[in-house]
C-alpha cells in the first residue's frame, strides 16, 4: 500500500480560492497560539525549555497574524462582492472580534518576551499596537451588535455562545492595558490608562454576562446546539476568565499608580476589588468550565466533526488558565497554582490536537470555506478578480 501526498489546496480548483474563501475565523488560530505561549511562560514549575517553547510560539504567531491580515485584506480588495455578505450572515461577523483578540496576545508577548529581546523598544511597539487594538475592539464591539439588530436574522433557538465573540475584545484589551501600566513613562499616563481600561472592562463584561444568562435559558428550553457548533460552549469561559484576569491585573498595580497621584484610597480599593472580583468571576467561570466539559463529552458519543470552531477549545480556556495562575500568585493559595498547572497541560494538549488537524485541513484547503457564499452560486475563479 503506497502513500501519496496530495497537492496543497487540492480541495479548490485554483489556489486563488484561498483568498476568495478566507474568513476572519482564521484569526482564532492566532488567539489560541498566542494564549498558549503566555500560559506556558507562567507555568508554576520554572522549566527553561517551556520558556523557549513559549518564545517560539509567540515569534511564530506574529507572522501568522500578519499572514491572516494580508489574506483577509486581499479578499476585500480583490473579491469585494464576495466579502460583503459577511455583514448579513448570522455567524461569520462574530469572528471579526477574533482580530483584536489575536492582536492582544502579540501585544502581551512584547511585554513578556520582547523586552528581553529588543529592550524598551518592545514597550513602544506594544503601546502603539494597544491603541490599534482598543480601536478595533470598540469598533467591532459596536458594529457587529448593531448589524445583529438591523441587518441579520437570528432566532432564540439557534443562539450559541458565539454571540460573545464581538463583545469580549474590549475586556481583553483592558487586560493587556493592565500589563502596560508599569511600563508607562509617568504616573499620570499610567493613571489614564488604568481608568480607560476599567471603562473598557465595563464596555464588555456586563453585556457578556447578560448574554450568558440568555444562553443558559436557551440551553434549558432548546437543549444543546447542533454538532458543528458543539465546541461553542467553551466560549462562555472567555468573558469570565478575561473579566477575572483584567480585574486582577488592573488591581495589582492600581495602588502604586494612583498612590503616586494622591489617590491611595482608590488604589487600595481597586486592589481589593481585583482579588475579590477576580474570585467571583473565576467561580462563575468554573461552573461554565465543567459544564462545557460535560457538554463536550455528551457530543463525543455522536462524533464531533472537525472545523475551525475547534479553536474554541484554546483561547477561552487559556484566559481562564491565566486568571487561575494569577489568583495563585496574588492570594498565595496553592490550590489555584496546582489547578492552573493542570489547566496549562490541558490547554497545551488541546492546542496540539487542533493545530495538527488545522495544518492538515489547511494544506488540503477544505478549511478555507466562506459560509457567506454558500447560499448563492459561487463564481468560478476564472471569472476574474473582484467578481
Amino acid at each position: 500500500m503506497s502513500f501519496t501526498l496530495s497537492k496543497p489546496f487540492s480541495h479548490h480548483a485554483h489556489p486563488r480560492e484561498i483568498i476568495r474563501q478566507f474568513t476572519p475565523n482564521w484569526f482564532t488560530v492566532t488567539m489560541g497560539t498566542g494564549v498558549v505561549a503566555l500560559a506556558l511562560n507562567l507555568f508554576p514549575l520554572h522549566l527553561p525549555f517551556l520558556h523557549q517553547i513559549a518564545v517560539g510560539l509567540w515569534l511564530v504567531n506574529i507572522p501568522l497574524f500578519v499572514l491572516c491580515t494580508a489574506l483577509y485584506l486581499a479578499r476585500w480588495i480583490f473579491f469585494t462582492r464576495d466579502a460583503m455578505p459577511i455583514f448579513t450572515h448570522s455567524v461569520m461577523p462574530m469572528f471579526l472580534g477574533a482580530i483584536p483578540m489575536g492582536l492582544a496576545t502579540i501585544i502581551n508577548g512584547f511585554l513578556a518576551f520582547g523586552i528581553a529581546m529588543i529592550g524598551e523598544r518592545a514597550v513602544g511597539i506594544a503601546l502603539t499596537l494597544w491603541w490599534i487594538d482598543a480601536a478595533l475592539a470598540i469598533g467591532f464591539g459596536l458594529l457587529v451588535p448593531f448589524l445583529m439588530f438591523t441587518r441579520q436574522t437570528h432566532s432564540f433557538d439557534s443562539m450559541t455562545a458565539i454571540w460573545l465573540l464581538p463583545i469580549v475584545p474590549a475586556e481583553v484589551t483592558a487586560a493587556s492595558g493592565g500589563l502596560l501600566l508599569v511600563h508607562l513613562a509617568t504616573p499620570a499616563a499610567a493613571a489614564h490608562m488604568l481608568f480607560l481600561c476599567y471603562a473598557l472592562w465595563a464596555f464588555s463584561v456586563p453585556l457578556a454576562c447578560g448574554v450568558l444568562v440568555v444562553l443558559f435559558l436557551r440551553l434549558v428550553l432548546h437543549k444543546l446546539p447542533k454538532r458543528d457548533m458543539a465546541v461553542s460552549s467553551w466560549l462562555a469561559l472567555g468573558p469570565l476568565g478575561t473579566g477575572a484576569l483584567s480585574l486582577l491585573l488592573l488591581g495589582h498595580d492600581a495602588p502604586g499608580v494612583l498612590g503616586a497621584l494622591g489617590m491611595a484610597d482608590i488604589g487600595a480599593a481597586a486592589h481589593g476589588l481585583g482579588i475579590l472580583g477576580g474570585l467571583v468571576f473565576w467561580g462563575y467561570g468554573a461552573w461554565w468550565l465543567f459544564m462545557a466539559a460535560g457538554i463536550t463529552l455528551t457530543y463525543l458519543g455522536e462524533g464531533l466533526p472537525f472545523n475551525m470552531g475547534w479553536w474554541g477549545f484554546t483561547f477561552p480556556l487559556g484566559v481562564f488558565t491565566l486568571a487561575t495562575l494569577n489568583l495563585g500568585v496574588q492570594t498565595g493559595m496553592a490550590f489555584f497554582t496546582i489547578f492552573g498547572a493542570i489547566l496549562v497541560v490541558a490547554l497545551a494538549g488541546f492546542w496540539l490536537m487542533v493545530s495538527v488537524r488545522t495544518l492538515a485541513g489547511g494544506y488540503r484547503g477544505y478549511l478555507f470555506v466562506s459560509p457567506c457564499l454558500a447560499s448563492r452560486n459561487a463564481l468560478s475563479p476564472e471569472t476574474g478578480l473582484n467578481s
